[in-house]
């Protein structure tokens, strides 16, 4: 693993506003920056009361002014909701704002419910124009055409750096055909992570963009004083994970004791193994659990998350995260060297 980063989905927590929310995440830039992660992402979702990073690239735009060096982006822009060329004219806009330091991960899901992404599109088409919607985006980043009848400006020339997300054997297929960086959502959906990435390993195909495959996962991580702090912390997800699974988003919930209480076991059954991609616990737990995850999948990059409804507890469980991330890094390193 080469780097550890951030992913935040601007959570609002029950009482608080989404003025709160978007603060809480100007804040935790600035120190996930100062922590060490290498980029800060930020997903675009739609119609939930419990996240604010719908209008995804304006977010990113706000990071990227409160901090000086961390990489930038979206995981991810939910390219079907837009037009290729309005995207590359966003992106292209922040790459010329903070040259060197914005990422494109684009998903191929709406973020949404099917009333909210019709809404959105305005005409569903029935068919799948995915691919050749990367493919126009990249071309409108990509170097100059003068002759061109459409071109993105700001963004020609910019090349922002573009990623494929997934949680399914699409993204895979789709990253490794156009020799693009993959990240993998095993934050909430691991079940067909590993035969996804060995899919993109065994087909990549080297492009302009990328010489070799490169994988990014990602895992939930909760971190305090003791196991049982953390569990604690952790609960506020849980609840809001569930919720959302049985139809009832909302903002995310104070954390509770016992959250088996509150949910039905069949419905936690199966968000424990939505969520069972994560490290929760002590430090010590958690350098325990996140060696295990990289020992496993051997991803170039490990990309965080946690939903926690006190800002100061996840500002702070992040900064143990980057602690122990940074640790593992490093030996990592020391090993290659070793050899």
């Amino acid at each position: 693993m080469h780097h550890y980063s951030l992913l935040d989905l601007a959570p609002v927590p029950e009482g608080k506003t989404s003025a709160d929310a978007l603060a809480n995440t100007i804040d935790l830039a600035r120190k996930a920056e100062a922590a060490g992660y290498h980029r800060y992402w930020l997903a675009e979702h739609h119609n939930m009361p419990g996240i604010a990073s719908a209008a995804t690239s304006v977010v990113i735009g706000q990071v990227a002014a409160a901090t000086k060096t961390i990489r930038v982006g979206a995981g991810g822009i939910m390219l079907p909701n837009h037009a290729p060329l309005v995207i590359a004219e966003q992106f292209g806009t922040l790459a010329t704002l903070f040259p060197g330091r914005i990422d494109l991960g684009l998903g191929r899901a709406p973020g949404t419910d099917l009333a909210t992404a019709r809404a959105l599109r305005r005409h569903m088409a029935g068919e799948d124009n995915f691919p050749q919607d990367v493919v126009d985006l990249i071309a409108y980043l990509g170097d100059p055409s003068e002759g061109g009848p459409v071109r993105a400006i700001p963004g020609e020339g910019t090349n922002v750096p573009v990623w494929i997300l997934g949680s399914s054997l699409y993204g895979a297929q789709l990253a490794a055909a156009f020799g693009l960086p993959y990240a993998f959502a095993s934050h909430f959906a691991p079940a067909m992570l590993e035969e996804a990435l060995a899919v993109y390993r065994s087909t990549f195909r080297p492009s302009e963009q990328l010489a070799e495959p490169r994988v990014m996962i990602a895992a939930g991580v909760f971190v305090a004083d003791t196991d049982a702090e953390a569990r604690y912390l952790r609960s506020s997800q849980i609840l809001s994970f569930a919720r959302l699974r049985t139809g009832h988003p909302g903002k995310l919930p104070a954390p509770v004791e016992d959250v088996g209480a509150e949910i039905p076991p069949h419905v936690l059954a199966q968000v424990d193994q939505a969520l069972s991609v994560s490290a929760t616990g002590s430090p010590e737990t958690v350098r325990r659990e996140l060696a295990a995850i990289l020992d496993r999948y051997r991803p170039d990059e490990l990309i965080v998350t946690g939903m926690i409804h006190d800002h100061a507890a996840r500002v702070r469980s992040f900064e143990l995260a980057a602690g122990i991330l940074g640790d593992l890094v490093e030996g990592e390193r020391r090993l290659l060297r070793g050899a």
